[in-house]
């Protein structure tokens, strides 16, 4: 085995608490990595459709970029850049996780009256593209943290399955053999001792015999 045990009555029930206990647990296990497993397709789902809304969102933003360089002291793209991406954390098959709400964009500050009509639809264009981003970025360390679970509630479904049962069935098994043989032994040296009582009890009954006079 893979380590010393002691092969004695206290250790035969530490080893049966033990198997009962991980034999009780690892159905629990179990069914966790199956809520995970489910979790992380649905998660996955999710993170697949976002990122094809981000890509036809980032074509139709495509269709403004000649425009950008044409100008001059308004910067669309940083008027375009999120200042916040608020989340709230939310507890999704056992593991805590960031779940989008908005991003958050700061005031347009530039005149309306200055500048061209598709500005407008350019800084829209481009917000609705870093909140979908914004969104796919938050999936995506659902997803990171989801399968970070996952594998190890695996590892510890292997642990159980393929180490720590079979070690403790493997612990009981030696210990009830070391303890039948020692019961069979001292069985036998009672028997023997019985038998050796026995003849010393005749031997003294014949001597007393031979003694009497007649």
């Amino acid at each position: 085995m893979a380590r010393k045990i002691k092969l004695t009555r206290p250790e035969l029930k530490r080893q049966r608490d033990a198997l009962a206990r991980f034999e009780r647990y690892l159905p629990m296990l179990k069914l966790k990595q199956q809520q995970l497993q489910m979790t992380v397709l649905q998660t996955l789902g999710a993170h697949r459709r976002a990122l094809a809304a981000v890509a036809d969102a980032q074509v139709q933003a495509d269709a403004f970029a000649p425009l950008l360089a044409d100008l001059t002291g308004i910067n669309v793209r940083q008027l375009s850049r999120p200042e916040q991406v608020v989340t709230h954390e939310q507890n999704i098959a056992g593991v805590r996780l960031p779940v989008f709400d908005e991003a958050k964009f700061g005031p347009l500050a530039y005149s309306l009256f200055a500048t061209p009509p598709w500005v407008d639809e350019a800084i829209a264009r481009l917000r609705q593209l870093n909140q979908l981003r914004a969104e796919a970025e938050v999936l995506s360390e659902q997803l990171r943290l989801l399968r970070l679970e996952l594998t190890r509630v695996m590892q510890r479904v292997n642990l159980f399955e393929k180490v720590m049962i079979p070690r403790a069935k493997e612990a009981i098994r030696v210990i009830r053999i070391k303890l039948g043989d020692e019961q069979t032994s001292a069985v036998g040296r009672a028997k023997i001792a019985k038998s050796k009582l026995v003849e010393v009890e005749v031997a003294s009954v014949q001597t007393q015999r031979q003694e009497v006079p007649a």
